[in-house]
């Protein structure tokens, strides 16, 4: 007895539970979370690695205060990474939910709940960290095995006996899989205001008027960006006293830093309008301005990753460029050469691990891009039906990934150097500095031109690698199919 037509649905739901994983946005979300289990894997292997090196020392093996600073400085690391890669996620998944607006609204339209929605998406959200987190864990602990063993071979360490295969590398996979489950969840948030009428229309993001009217998160986020500028105008105060100013102030920047986070829409709109007229008149580029501007929480998502990638980036170089030069100043203008060997091996490395942030955010600004342009096919298709050329598009989607790159470029190199500054004053505002060798001292902010000119060079790479497969798509998308969807 041959079964009814829409019967032919329930089997592929049935066979393929999980078939919402080739959705554009899961694979690159899967990404993310595999990056940061493994940085967390290496970091604990690295620190973990030394901290057996140091103890079989025969001079310093009983102090264990360098192990414990090294385990909390792996700790701080580890959440950073965590912190920029929730953030990307929940990114993701608010602009995945965008898309699916209309086939959400269907189904509340016959009878499913909003809750029950967002649970599914949180759901998926906890699946996709676990698959990342177990990829990372993985290929975190290969690595960090190879790395061990080329340690050992190349600087001849003896007396060493360390596994690293450790229930310790667990912890930054389960950090991963809840907070990617958390981000899921939070930037599922939408699902809440989808109504059932929506099923009858084409809307996929809040367009700039609905979201200006959004006064309780907009609010929260003026307040967040006030409690962090006053706690880091009272640790650069409190610096000026003691160096456990910068304590105060560390607080200060999570604070300010998370008040701009949750209002980037407030703050990237009249940064990318700025930026969008020194593209020039030409209809292309015109279009791609007004593309980033009629939708700011969609290009805010985009921008606000790469912000904080480069802030971080920025921030730590100008932190530590002057310390150095700070230093030099007490030495009497010129550090040893030894020690300053040592600031800038430990200035190299520490701006290694930082990079795994930036890393994390230009994963999550393609990943976006992509999924933008997929979200667009009926616009492209109406572009393409109106006369727009392929290149034309291509040019467009190119100086909109330019446009949102170098935005967030310029303003977390800002507020990079402005964070770094702040950190370096609170830290050493109470030294005594010369000639009159007393305190308190303002320190004057020592930007390192050679890391600002690897970051600007490095946003220009990422707007073509960002660009590439969103234009790709753009130019595929055929007028006739696209205005059909």
């Amino acid at each position: 007895m041959p079964r009814p037509a829409a019967s032919g649905i329930r089997p592929r739901a049935a066979t393929a539970p999980f078939a919402w994983l080739r959705e554009r946005g899961m694979g690159a979300s899967i990404l993310v979370a595999a990056i940061s289990t493994a940085f967390g894997a290496i970091l604990l292997s690295a620190t973990g690695f030394i901290a057996a090196v140091l103890s079989a020392d025969p001079y310093i093996g009983d102090s264990g205060t360098l192990a414990v600073v090294l385990g909390i400085m792996s700790f701080l690391l580890i959440g950073v990474a965590v912190y920029v890669a929730s953030i990307v996620t929940a990114n993701t998944f608010a602009t995945v939910i965008a898309g699916r607006t209309r086939r959400i609204a269907l189904l509340r339209l016959i009878g499913a709940s909003a809750r029950s929605q967002r649970a599914e998406v949180a759901r998926q959200g906890l699946v996709v960290g676990i698959i990342g987190a177990v990829l990372g864990l993985v290929g975190g602990t290969v690595v960090s095995w190879a790395g061990v063993a080329l340690a050992v071979a190349l600087l001849g360490i003896d007396g060493v006996d360390y596994v690293v295969a450790q229930p310790v590398l667990v912890i930054p996979a389960v950090i991963v899989a809840l907070t990617t489950w958390a981000a899921a969840w939070a930037g599922s948030r939408r699902v809440l205001t989808v109504t059932p009428l929506q099923a009858l229309g084409g809307a996929v993001e809040a367009s700039h008027d609905a979201f200006v009217r959004r006064g309780a998160r907009n609010g929260a986020a003026i307040a967040l960006f006030a409690i962090g500028g006053a706690l880091l105008a009272g640790g650069i105060a409190l610096g000026l006293i003691t160096p456990l100013g910068v304590v105060v102030a560390f607080f200060g920047g999570i604070f300010s830093f998370t008040g701009l986070a949750l209002g980037a829409t407030l703050v990237m709109p009249p940064m990318l309008r700025l930026v969008g007229r020194w593209f020039g008149q030409a209809p292309t580029a015109r279009l791609a301005a007004e593309n980033a501007l009629r939708y700011p929480e969609r290009s805010s998502r985009m921008a606000i990753g790469v912000v904080m990638g480069v802030t971080l980036v920025t921030m730590l170089a100008v932190a530590l460029e002057t310390v150095k030069v700070v230093l030099a100043t007490s030495a009497g203008g010129e550090l040893d050469t030894e020690f300053a060997t040592v600031i800038d091996t430990f200035s190299g490395i520490m701006m290694g691990l930082v990079a795994v942030s930036a890393v994390i955010a230009a994963v999550g600004l393609v990943n976006l891009l992509t999924i933008g342009v997929v979200q667009r096919r009926r616009e492209l298709g109406l572009l393409r039906a109106l006369g727009v050329s392929t290149g034309q598009v291509r040019r467009m989607v190119l100086l909109e990934a330019a446009h949102i790159t170098i935005t967030a470029t310029v303003t977390g190199l800002v507020l990079g150097v402005a964070y770094g500054w702040a950190g370096a004053q609170s830290l050493l505002g109470s030294v005594p500095m010369p000639p009159s060798f007393s305190a308190p001292t303002l320190v004057a902010p020592a930007v390192p031109w050679v890391p600002v000119l690897i970051i600007v060079v490095a946003t220009a790479v990422l707007t073509l690698v960002a660009a590439v497969v969103p234009t790709r798509l753009a130019t595929r998308v055929a007028p006739v199919e696209a205005l059909a969807d």
